[in-house]
């Protein structure tokens, strides 16, 4: 009688094998990887000159027309210390994303919106900022502040202060923008209750209110 053959090899016996061998591979790149790592490299990067800040440090910024001492850290974001740092806080600058997406937090700096939690605290001494709490007041609404109460431009109010600072940029930049510029200036300003169309009625009546007045009067 003939000897019976070896079983055909199965397949998790061929995913073992499969695996050991794999592994072996992945080790031995480790240890090659860890040993180039190891090595000198060819060119070594100079440090460059400059100072470099540690631990909290005192910087004034020009916030609103007057100037305020802050003591932050060198990776505080403006976001963080117009509402933590600074005295009174500065909450109407929100903080929703946290990450550049939304526009809640703009600001003007320098006549230019941006977003406050994209900025460090300690790069913008010397920069003229602006909030939200500097358009206007609850007695004397800037016109871009009354056309959004006009039009009942908000619903939540989250994204709110950052459309109304976002209008006011544009509108000082561009008085004569027409409603294409306008949508194309706040497209960085997000609204998840969708009053877009409020928005933008509010931003076309502030130009009409902020436009020179014929005559120069």
């Amino acid at each position: 009688m003939a000897e019976p053959k070896d079983p055909a090899p199965t397949r998790d016996t061929l995913s073992r094998r499969t695996f050991l061998k794999s592994a072996g591979g992945v080790a031995a790149g480790g240890m090659l990887t860890s040993q180039l790592a190891a090595e000198p490299e060819a060119t070594p990067l100079k440090a460059t000159a400059g100072r470099t800040l540690a631990g909290d440090v005192t910087i004034e910024l020009d916030l609103n027309g007057r100037k305020h001492e802050v003591t932050v850290e060198p990776r505080t974001t403006l976001l963080s210390a117009l509402r933590h740092r600074i005295e009174p806080p500065h909450t109407g600058t929100k903080e929703v994303c946290d990450q550049g997406n939304c526009g809640a937090c703009t600001v003007i700096v320098d006549g230019r919106p941006a977003y406050a939690c994209m900025l460090l605290a300690v790069d913008l001494v010397g920069r003229k900022l602006r909030t939200v709490e500097g358009l206007g007041s609850v007695e004397n609404l800037s016109p871009v502040q009354a056309a959004f109460c006009e039009h009942d431009a908000l619903m939540c109010g989250f994204c709110t202060p950052g459309f109304v600072v976002a209008t006011t940029a544009c509108l000082e930049r561009r008085p004569d923008a027409d409603l294409a510029t306008i949508k194309r200036e706040l497209s960085g300003n997000l609204c998840r209750c969708g009053t877009y169309p409020f928005i933008f009625d509010a931003a076309e009546t502030a130009r009409a209110a902020m436009a020179p007045k014929k005559g120069g009067k």
